[in-house]
């Protein structure tokens, strides 16, 4: 096992400091994530992601000689702990960027603290549409959106799964509404009729009242916007009533956790992601290999990118050649980062555009990989 992969095992195991020969030289990286809480499978995966980035920045030596030290906090999703995690992050570890949070309220709400601050945070996740359109000077997004997403995919979905009709479901927050809004928007557009929108709460166990619905309204497919927990629970009550409209949707529908927990209900199912392990470039394929000797799972979009957002970040530290805000922000904006998944760059509101996307569909447990697309500058 190499070096790098070692370190990244340790890092899992022993804490949130990735070198335990770090010293007072380390640059320091702060990380909020969801790591309880039903989305903490996914908050978790990304942190893997992450971990494995710096151990093998830290393996090649570092950034100039000094060691990457990531410093994570749990902000389980919600806006206030998230917003609390960062305050530490700041005062408390003087990090000298933020990677995060997870769901965008929470990082919508952590966004105003790093403005205050004047230090770069980075998204990998987040993907409500309008994040970059507040005009915030240190914030970033390495993440998929959903109007994107949907842009891309909803005429080829409703022309391979004979859309007429469809239903939405997604968890009531503002990435699962945004999901929502903007596929039954281009949809409609296609003349895909919509016969139901609900939505359900993160930690949801019970979904039966929500399928009776579902099954009532007698839909040709079923969008849903949901997250690891919360979608196995979902697909195996929906196969248990013995539902047989097709289901699509965004969020961690082509993990390995997602498939293992789900078990047989997740065979069939479409989703629209940034990633999959199956995406067959040389660089793809080695971040896999590694990725298992780490972890011994396959990665899915959350591990890439985990993986992804440390290394575009280490890279502007490593560009900035100092660890001042501003040249970490403004060497952010010359990223050109070359990913499992393609090439990301950066607009002027800090957007990322250039990497792949792509539709997939689980069979024998693997995301088959049906659509791809490169994402234009917007």
């Amino acid at each position: 096992m190499s070096t790098f992969v070692r370190l990244a095992v340790a890092a899992s195991l022993f804490g949130t400091v990735v070198s335990s020969a770090i010293g007072q030289e380390s640059i320091k990286i702060g990380i909020i994530q969801p790591l309880t809480g039903s989305v903490a499978y996914n908050g978790q995966t990304f942190v893997n992601g992450a971990k494995l980035a710096v151990a093998q920045r830290n393996a090649a030596g570092g950034i100039k000689g000094r060691k990457i030290e990531l410093v994570i906090e749990d902000g389980q999703c919600r806006p206030a702990n998230s917003v609390n995690a960062a305050e530490k992050l700041v005062q408390r570890d003087k990090v000298v960027a933020l990677i995060g949070a997870f769901c965008s309220s929470a990082t919508a709400a952590v966004m105003p603290v790093a403005e205050k601050y004047k230090i770069p945070l980075l998204t990998g996740v987040s993907s409500k549409a309008d994040l970059t359109d507040k005009g915030l000077q240190y914030f970033f997004r390495s993440a998929e959106t959903d109007r994107l997403m949907s842009k891309t995919f909803s005429k080829i979905l409703a022309e391979k799964l004979q859309l007429k009709t469809v239903a939405y479901i997604g968890v009531n927050d503002d990435w699962g509404r945004g999901g929502v809004e903007d596929f039954s928007k281009d949809l409609q557009a296609l003349g895909v009729k919509t016969v139901m929108k609900e939505y359900f709460d993160h930690g949801t166990t019970d979904f039966y009242t929500l399928l009776t619905k579902l099954r009532a309204a007698n839909a040709d497919g079923v969008f849903v916007a949901a997250e690891t927990q919360d979608g196995s629970i979902f697909v195996k009550q929906f196969k248990e009533l013995g539902i047989k409209t097709k289901i699509f949707g965004v969020g961690s529908w082509a993990t390995a956790d997602f498939v293992n927990l789900a078990g047989p209900a997740s065979e069939g199912i479409y989703a629209a992601v940034p990633y999959a392990s199956s995406m067959t470039s040389e660089r793809n394929q080695a971040f896999v290999k590694q990725y298992v000797l780490a972890y011994k799972e396959k990665p899915g979009k959350y591990g890439a990118a985990g993986l992804n957002a440390m290394n575009i970040m280490m890279d502007a530290v490593a560009r900035a050649g100092k660890t001042d805000a501003d040249a970490i922000r403004d060497a952010l904006r010359k990223t050109d980062y070359l990913a499992p998944n393609g090439r990301y760059r950066f607009t002027e509101k800090g957007e990322g555009y250039g990497f792949d996307v792509v539709l997939v569909q689980i069979v024998n447990k693997e995301p088959q990989v049906v659509s791809s697309a490169t994402t234009e500058k917007p």
